[in-house]
């Protein structure tokens, strides 16, 4: 046999094996208009219309929650991305950037400018939730709760029940808690609209995933009582944190905390 045709054929496979690593190596770039694109597609009007019910003052397509996970399952993890995506001031695109949003990468600067966009749903769910999983976490909640800006204040109070709900107990300061509660109870009733709801909120939090300050959470709320909260066009109501912590308490489930802040 002629070795030379046994050399051409293994340089031959060689080449065919580098070809088709490189191929598959290869990361297809994702656009933020490309995104939009999509999201504009898949959107919903009926969808759209509980989106503007529920407070959303963004521009909107009304894509449902489902579709944007199956685009984040589909991305990953993408910080640049998700830096686009939010700076594109339309509200589904916002909400899937904090989806995609790698938290550790997140600056200060990054997580306030964010708040300061995120009038609305945002500033309770997405910017509280990344800011949870950076590591500015506590000092930027800290900073926001003094904010004059009622939706910066609530972002603040909403990051700190991220916090309880994804630290473990050891990592987070106990007695600051206790005395946040305090603080809770002596000034909810003299906040604005959404500081109340997630001041609320942050009593049901720290009830709910530390089991050392249940009972105390659920004296201060009933201390505190009924939290009016006018929750737009909707038969939304503020829960009753004592009743809320009370039926997580029966499931078994107090203390049991979340992978992520993310939903």
């Amino acid at each position: 046999m002629d070795l030379s045709i046994l050399k051409d054929c293994s340089t031959i496979r060689t080449s065919i094996v580098d070809a088709f690593q490189d191929m598959t190596e290869t990361r297809i770039v994702v656009t933020a208009e490309a995104i939009l694109e999509e999201l504009k597609v898949a959107g919903d009007e009926k969808y759209k219309r509980i989106l503007l019910n529920h407070g959303v003052t963004q521009k909107c397509f009304g894509v449902k929650i489902e579709i944007l996970k199956k685009i984040q399952k589909r991305i990953k993890k993408d910080y640049q991305l998700a830096l686009e995506l939010f700076e594109t001031g339309v509200y589904d695109a916002m909400y899937l950037a904090g989806l995609i949003a790698d938290d550790l990468k997140m600056t200060q600067r990054d997580l306030d400018s964010w708040v300061k966009k995120s009038q609305g749903p945002l500033a309770g769910s997405t910017v509280p939730w990344v800011t949870a999983g950076s590591p500015k976490g506590k000092q930027l909640a800290l900073k926001w709760i003094d904010s004059k800006k009622e939706y910066i204040a609530g972002a603040g109070w909403a990051t700190l029940s991220s916090l309880v709900s994804i630290k473990a107990d050891d990592e987070l300061d106990i007695e600051e808690l206790k005395q946040l509660l305090v603080r809770t109870q002596k000034t909810i009733h003299q906040c604005p609209n959404e500081v109340r709801y997630q001041m609320n909120m942050f009593v049901i939090s720290v009830g709910c995933y530390i089991k050392s300050l249940t009972k105390l959470a659920i004296e201060i709320g009933e201390k505190i009582g009924v939290v009016s909260v006018d929750m737009g066009h909707t038969a939304c109501k503020a829960p009753f944190a004592p009743d809320y912590i009370r039926k997580v308490e029966t499931r078994g489930s107090i203390g049991k905390k979340r992978k992520s802040a993310k939903c």
